[in-house]
C-alpha cells in the first residue's frame, strides 16, 4: 500500500461513521497530513452541516501546519454553494499546496469543478487513489444521482428448501430470523431512506417497519395499497413515522405522518414509484416485502443488491422465494449460524466490492 493509499484508506474509515445521517448527501472523509504524521481528521457528520474536509481543517490546533500539508478527501471537495460553503473555497483560502482525491463527484454540480478551480489556484491535485474503494462507499449517492432512482436493496429469508413462509390466510408468519440475524435486518432499515412492502404483508403481519432493534432513524415506510383496503388501525397508520401509500384512489389525510400517492395502475407502477421517490429525494430504498414483490423488482432488473438469509429449517411447501441467477451472487458469510448470500446487479459490480 502507498502512502496515498494508505492515508485515502484512513479517509474511507471516517466516511463510513456518517453512514446513517448524511443522506442525500454522499459520506466523505479527510485526512491533513503534515510531514507523514496526521494532524486532522474529519468527516461529513450530518447532512446540512459542515463538510469533511471542514470537520478536518477545524480539527488542526496549528493552522499555520496546513501551508506544508496534504490533505486527503475519499471524494472531490465541492465548488459550489449549497447548505454550505464550497470546500474547495476553503482548502485555497487556507493555502494548502496539495490535495490527493479518492474520486471524482458524479453530482452535476462539481462534476470535476472542485478539481479545476483548485488546479487554477495552483494547487497539486492527484486523483484516483483507491478510486473503486470510494466510489464503492457513494454508490447510493452515485446511482441516485446518475439513475434518477434510489439505490435499492432487497431482502429476505428462506428456509433451506426455498420457502419464505407457509400458505396462511392469517395469523402469524413462520419466524425465520433469529434474534441476532433480526437485529442485523434493523441495522439494514438504520441505513435506509426507505422501506417498502406490498398489501399482503402489511395485512397478515402488520409489521411496524422500525429499527427498534437498533440504534438509528427509522426509514420512510412505504405500502402498496392499490383500492385502499388496508385497515386503517394497522401500524403502518400508526401517525408515528413518516408513511407513504401508494393507491390509484385521492382519500383525504389519515394523518399528518400518512401521505397518499396516486399511481397509474393500468401501467408498470415500480417506474413511477422510482420517480416519485426520486423526486422526494430519498436516496436508498429497502425491499422488504413479499416474494410477488421481491420478484418483481428483479425481473424489471431494479435492484442493486440483495440479502437472503438462508434459514436450517425445511417446511416442505409454502410460498416459493423469490429467484436470483446465481452468478449474481459475489459473497456468503455465516452470521450466528445462518449463511447470508449477497447478491450484487451487473451494473454496480466494477464499484461494488465486499464491506
Amino acid at each position: 500500500m502507498t502512502k496515498d493509499e494508505k492515508y485515502i484508506s484512513r479517509c474511507l474509515q471516517l466516511a463510513h461513521n456518517g453512514l446513517c445521517n448524511t443522506a442525500p448527501n454522499p459520506m466523505v472523509g479527510a485526512v491533513i497530513v503534515y510531514h507523514d504524521t496526521i494532524i486532522g481528521e474529519g468527516y461529513h457528520i450530518r447532512c446540512g452541516e459542515a463538510h469533511a474536509e471542514v470537520n478536518a481543517i477545524r480539527s488542526v490546533k496549528d493552522e499555520n501546519l496546513l501551508k506544508e500539508s496534504t490533505i486527503y478527501v475519499s471524494l472531490e471537495p465541492c465548488s459550489h454553494y449549497g447548505k454550505t460553503p464550497p470546500c474547495a473555497d476553503l482548502i485555497i483560502e487556507k493555502k494548502i499546496p496539495k490535495v490527493v482525491i479518492g474520486c471524482m463527484d458524479p453530482f452535476s454540480l462539481v462534476a470535476g469543478r472542485g478539481i479545476e478551480k483548485l488546479r487554477k489556484a495552483g494547487i497539486e491535485v492527484t486523483v484516483g487513489v483507491l478510486e473503486e474503494e470510494c466510489r464503492h462507499l457513494i454508490r447510493r449517492f452515485i446511482t441516485f444521482n446518475t439513475l434518477k432512482r434510489p439505490y435499492i436493496t432487497l431482502k429476505w429469508a428462506e428456509s433451506t428448501d426455498g420457502f419464505i413462509d407457509i400458505n396462511r390466510t392469517g395469523g402469524k408468519p413462520i419466524k425465520l430470523s433469529n434474534p441476532l440475524t433480526s437485529m442485523l435486518v434493523h441495522k439494514k432499515r438504520a441505513e435506509h431512506d426507505a422501506i417498502l412492502v406490498g398489501r399482503r404483508t402489511a395485512l397478515l403481519d402488520n409489521p411496524s417497519l422500525s429499527t427498534r432493534n437498533w440504534y438509528g432513524k427509522h426509514p420512510v415506510r412505504l405500502v402498496i395499497d392499490k383500492e385502499l383496503t388496508l385497515p386503517r388501525d394497522l401500524e403502518l397508520f400508526s401517525g408515528r413515522i413518516k408513511t407513504f401509500v401508494f393507491t390509484r384512489k385521492s382519500p383525504h389525510q389519515l394523518n399528518t405522518l400518512t401521505e397518499y400517492i396516486s399511481l397509474d395502475f393500468s401501467k408498470d407502477i415500480l417506474p413511477q414509484i422510482m420517480e416519485v421517490l426520486y423526486q422526494k429525494k430519498i436516496q436508498s430504498l429497502l425491499v422488504e416485502g413479499g416474494s410477488i414483490l421481491l420478484q418483481s423488482f428483479i425481473d424489471s432488473s431494479l435492484w442493486d443488491e440483495a440479502f437472503i438469509e438462508k434459514v436450517p429449517l425445511c417446511l416442505k411447501n409454502g410460498i416459493e422465494a423469490p429467484s436470483i441467477q446465481k452468478k449474481y451472487f459475489k459473497l456468503n458469510k455465516i452470521y450466528f449460524g445462518r449463511e447470508i448470500m449477497h447478491a450484487v446487479h451487473p451494473q454496480n459490480q466494477r464499484q461494488n466490492v465486499a464491506d
